[in-house]
């Protein structure tokens, strides 16, 4: 079947049967953003492969059929969501973060990609250098090296504003 043929066959299926099976589906779930979700998919999927949808003896069942399983599979996401929700335990209060927290996370903004994802693996999640090549599809050694150059540059920027400003000063000492 040629492309525009195709097309025009499609277009017409689809203007003529997508508002039934968006009041079908939304019926069935009560939710009309979803059910207008869960059509739309049906129909793309219908599109994708429109030369065997339509050898079907009712192209319209297998839309509609496809729709409402979208719709329940996304029923049973929401339902699990909410089941995990009140089955969790009351959040623990966090207080706002401390000022040293603060610091850290500003300096930590101020390095590369690759080393501050070094750095927050290493130090605030607690992996070996090993488990962190693996995570992170590096070279133990090149791990090493980010910790290094991260270290590096975070230390001026994080040490005792006193200590910063003696380290200044004891380096131009005249001596």
């Amino acid at each position: 079947m040629p492309t525009d043929e195709r097309t025009r066959e499609f277009d017409a299926f689809y203007r003529g049967t997508a508002p039934r099976v968006v009041r079908l589906v939304h019926a069935t779930t009560g939710n009309l953003a979803l059910a207008q979700e869960c059509t739309q998919e049906a129909y793309a999927r219908a599109w994708t492969d429109w030369g065997r949808v339509r050898a079907h003896d009712d192209p319209l069942a297998w839309v509609r059929t496809v729709a409402r399983r979208l719709a329940i599979s996304e029923w049973r996401k929401e339902r699990n969501r909410q089941d995990a929700h009140r089955r969790s335990p009351s959040p623990v209060a966090v207080g706002a973060p401390g000022p040293d927290h603060v610091d850290v996370v500003t300096a930590l903004r101020g390095l590369p990609d690759d080393i501050r994802e070094a750095m927050v693996l290493f130090y605030v999640g607690d992996l070996s250098v090993e488990a962190i090549a693996a995570e992170t599809g590096s070279p133990p050694g090149t791990v090493k090296a980010r910790l290094h150059r991260g270290r590096r540059r975070l230390a001026p920027l994080l040490a005792p504003h006193d200590t910063v400003t003696a380290t200044r000063e004891d380096d131009h000492d005249p001596r």
